[in-house]
């Protein structure tokens, strides 16, 4: 007789509580909730957080529940929505590599929005965040990733929604039989492809997981029937329908005594998870002191072949499409010894410095010796100095996993200018003692950011407020900051992209922080205007 993976994983998140926790896992999940947290306030930086801000206020309205780093409150499907994206909007976030699959986008928000919603304990919502996870893994375990992925499927948009479904169903306090329906309703919004690599809707992937694994939990909630057996049935299952028909038994061995989600990894930097490797071995070849930039012939990057594919020739003409290219990490991580939100903005990216070495000085290629996101690279110095590193592990992942010290470290870069100071130290007490937070509510508060913009620019420079008491500093200012104005240029070229868009006027559209006249300079804010979120 077959197993249903989905009613045996559906008994055990069901009844999953703190208490069955391991020590150890329980460090573990709480050290990737606070580096999940971290992400989404970093994805407030993201070009198209406020496209999706603004699609979740259309179709999910407002309501109470936090976006992480913003001041904005929405529905719960909203607020799931959005920060599933800015949990990969900069590309920051874990992953767990036998699946190609970055785990926490749909996994933690679901959970914070009914932890918030409901209220409960942080042991509650550890717990909630446990179950999600290991839902994930196990079954990207069992999927056979290589027949899934020969196929064209993008994991985290096909078994995210599982563990988005396991996270808010095992804090929504759902039964066994609700689970197994929770799993079912999570299958039936299964999908993303490769088709849309190197394009924003590659991360959209995760924040409509999100949102499917929480409306999957809702739905069951109120005993709505699916599939019995959504992963394993021959006709249609997970497994079938997306792969070779996987291996189901995987899916729940030894569940409950070996905990899959230790495998996942963390980003310490904005890039491409498969070349974290790389990166880390940059990074300690400028960290050795034995050469700078200017001293460089020419630098060497081996990579396995899977990876030469996706990152080894990629432009980086676009944010994201830098934050995915071998050449330009190589040529920016050795120019500014730093690989943050900076070296990816526009103005970076264009200069010729970079672009230049890129192009004259940077080889990359595939090498069929290295395995997995193994990576070998060789400096060639002017004076015939050769200087090289080859690894195969990445700072963050599992063998070599941050420290929570350094998971506060990018929370607080992740935070600067977006949540003020005496926050920061909130959250950072209340995240690293989850245990002991008797309101997942009152910690979130801890998480509100101070913006008040969401125009397109505002990604760019923060949006540029003045806040009268106890606001945070503007990271740029464009003109002048008086009296709270909003002095943000408010559009794109000649187009305004403030989340809601209305009236006459120069930008095509304001929001209700800006000036309507027609007259009236482009962005600009009346005083005493009410503030567009």
């Amino acid at each position: 007789m077959s197993v249903n993976p989905g009613e045996v994983l559906g008994a055990f998140v069901a009844d999953l509580t703190y208490d069955d926790l391991p020590e150890r896992v329980r460090e573990r999940v709480t050290a990737i909730l606070l580096d999940t947290v971290a992400s989404a306030v970093a994805g407030r930086h993201g070009d198209e957080t406020a496209q999706i801000q603004a699609l979740a206020r259309n179709v999910a309205g407002s309501g109470q529940s936090t976006v992480l780093g913003s001041s904005t409150k929405l529905a719960p499907a909203g607020a799931a929505l959005v920060n599933g994206y800015q949990v990969t909007a900069v590309t920051v976030c874990d992953v767990f590599r036998h699946a190609l699959c970055h785990v926490t986008p749909q996994a933690v928000p679901p959970a914070l929005a009914v932890a918030e919603e409901r209220d409960v304990t942080g042991k509650q919502l550890i717990a909630g965040v446990a179950a999600g996870l290991e839902t994930t893994v196990r079954i990207g375990y069992g999927i056979h990733y290589e027949a899934f992925r020969k196929r064209g499927w993008h994991s985290p948009g096909v078994i995210g929604p599982f563990g988005g479904a396991a996270a808010a169903g095992n804090i929504m306090g759902l039964d066994a039989m609700q689970m197994r329906n929770a799993f079912g309703l999570a299958g039936s919004q299964a999908a993303g492809t490769f088709a849309h690599w190197g394009t924003p809707t590659i991360k959209f992937h995760q924040s409509r997981g999100s949102l499917s694994g929480l409306l999957a939990a809702n739905l069951a909630e109120q005993d709505f029937l699916s599939a019995a057996d959504i992963i394993n049935n021959e006709d249609g299952g997970l497994f079938h329908a997306y792969s070779d028909g996987g291996d189901p038994a995987r899916v729940v061995d030894k569940l409950g005594e070996q905990w899959d989600l230790e495998v996942i990894a963390l980003r310490r930097w904005p890039a491409a998870s498969s070349i974290q490797v790389m990166i880390t071995a940059l990074f300690a070849l400028v960290e050795s002191g034995r050469f700078e930039v200017d001293d460089v012939e020419h630098v060497d990057v081996e990579l396995s072949e899977t990876v030469y594919k996706l990152h080894g020739s990629l432009p980086w003409d676009t944010k994201f499409s830098a934050q995915l290219s071998a050449p330009y990490l190589t040529s920016v991580i050795l120019h500014d010894k730093a690989c943050w939100l900076d070296q990816f903005q526009p103005e970076r990216i264009s200069k010729d410095d970079v672009g230049t070495f890129a192009r004259n000085k940077v080889n990359v290629s595939a090498a069929a010796d290295l395995a997995g996101t193994a990576s070998r690279i060789t400096v060639t110095l002017t004076d015939g100095t050769v200087i090289a590193d080859e690894r195969a592990i990445a700072k963050g992942d599992p063998e070599d996993f941050p420290t929570l010290d350094e998971i506060v470290g990018k929370f607080r870069e992740a935070s600067r200018g977006l949540i003020t100071d005496d926050k920061v130290e909130q959250a950072i007490t209340g995240f690293t003692d989850i245990e002991n937070v008797d309101s997942v509510a009152q910690l979130l508060t801890s998480v509100v950011g101070n913006d008040a913009c969401w125009c397109a620019d505002a990604n760019r420079h923060r949006g540029l407020i003045a806040l009268p008491a106890g606001g945070r500093q503007p990271l740029v200012v464009a003109r002048s900051v008086e009296d709270g104005q909003h002095v943000c240029s408010g559009r794109v070229g000649r187009r305004c992209l403030c989340s809601a868009r209305r009236g006459p006027g120069r930008n095509q559209g304001h929001c209700g922080g800006h000036r309507t006249g027609a007259d009236d300079a482009p962005g600009t804010r009346r005083p005493g205007a009410a503030r567009q979120p």
